[in-house]
């Protein structure tokens, strides 16, 4: 009897156990084939064929272009050609460069120039059309399609190469051009960029939001030799930036010397290292040029107010890397609802 007893129990636990086992293996199978589908997996239809993988949980990269191995390997994969060995490092033909893998406008012609380093090399970008990020070597500024990511090549400052202080460099494998022809349609509602700094971003931000013709303006900091600064540090004064805007502006309605002429009026120039209360270098007065251009209108308008008595101390320096600042300084005045405290309008010109 005890034998039997025995027997029958452990009977009874090895066919539980094996229910258990059973049950396990069928929900295994399930997850699988419902993870399979909602990726969009291709399963096997029919037993003997061969089981192939093709994910399209990115529907966004059907919009793309097909790439070549070698294409992959650089923009995908953040590679390097060789130098001098590039489609469009001595083309001279008007026109728009444009991403490889999406074809978004990125550069124009117009802004490329001859750095002799070997690859395409630009001092400027259509606006909004480059991501910029730290590169994986933490020294280096690599600058990425910012529609979909597509790795172009680093962006360097203050080599003195053209006025704008800038120089895109840029893998020749990573873009396509457009002719004049065809680049027009490309490229529509031109913007340009103006830097200005004048005390307490805010303020300066608040005055030229109400201009029309602005597109948009961004709170940051520039002019100072640390990478990515914080609040913090720009407020201690050893990282040499500025409080600054950056606008962004159609020149078709607005033009340059009219937000200069602004920029004058809404803030004291005669102030050093400071406006109002705000005191300290990164509150001094200065405009940021990007070209001749835009120096020599700075330059007229300063001698229009020593002209006029002002005795002004506005510094003018070649526009390099521009920092946004942290979002809660964004647009503050308008979230806020509170009026600016040292930025009050002053006409200061004869006209």
């Amino acid at each position: 009897m005890f034998y039997m007893f025995v027997f029958r129990f452990c009977s009874v636990k090895v066919g539980v156990a094996m229910r258990y086992v059973k049950f396990v293996l069928l929900f295994t199978m399930i997850m699988t084939a419902m993870t399979a589908v909602s990726c969009g997996k291709q399963m096997p239809e029919a037993a003997g064929k061969k089981f192939t993988t093709e994910y399209s949980c990115r529907e966004d990269t059907m919009k793309y272009n097909t790439l070549s191995p070698e294409e992959e390997r650089v923009i995908v994969h953040k590679g390097t050609e060789m130098p001098f060995t590039g489609e469009y490092v001595y083309n001279k033909d008007d026109g728009t460069y444009v991403c490889k893998r999406c074809g978004e406008p990125l550069f124009r012609s117009s802004d490329k120039f001859d750095s002799g380093t070997g690859w395409p090399s630009f001092d400027d970008e259509i606006p909004g059309a480059i991501k910029k990020e730290t590169d994986a070597d933490g020294r280096r500024t690599e600058i990425l399609c910012a529609n979909c990511g597509a790795h172009l090549g680093h962006v360097f400052y203050n080599e003195g190469m053209t006025d704008k202080n800038a120089r895109y460099c840029v893998n020749s494998i990573s873009l396509d051009f457009n002719r004049e022809e065809s680049a027009d349609a490309a490229v529509t509602g031109t913007t340009l960029k103006a830097v200005f700094a004048g005390g307490c971003f805010w303020g300066v931000e608040h005055h030229f939001q109400k201009v029309d013709g602005v597109k948009s303006v961004t709170s940051g900091y520039t002019g100072g030799s640390k990478a990515n600064p914080t609040y913090k540090e720009v407020c201690s004064g050893k990282t040499g930036h500025a409080e600054a805007v950056e606008v962004e502006y159609d020149p078709s309605v607005v033009s340059y010397e009219k937000l200069a002429k602004l920029f004058f009026e809404i803030h004291d120039p005669t102030q050093l290292n400071r406006q109002g209360p705000d005191m300290g270098p990164q509150y001094r007065s200065a405009v940021f040029y990007a070209n001749d251009e835009q120096k020599k209108i700075a330059e007229k308008l300063i001698g229009e107010l020593k002209a006029n008595g002002y005795d002004v101390v506005t510094e003018l320096e070649p526009a390099s890397e521009f920092y946004p600042a942290e979002d809660y300084h964004q647009d503050y005045y308008e979230k806020t609802g509170k009026q600016p405290y040292c930025h009050v309008y002053q006409k200061r010109f004869n006209n």
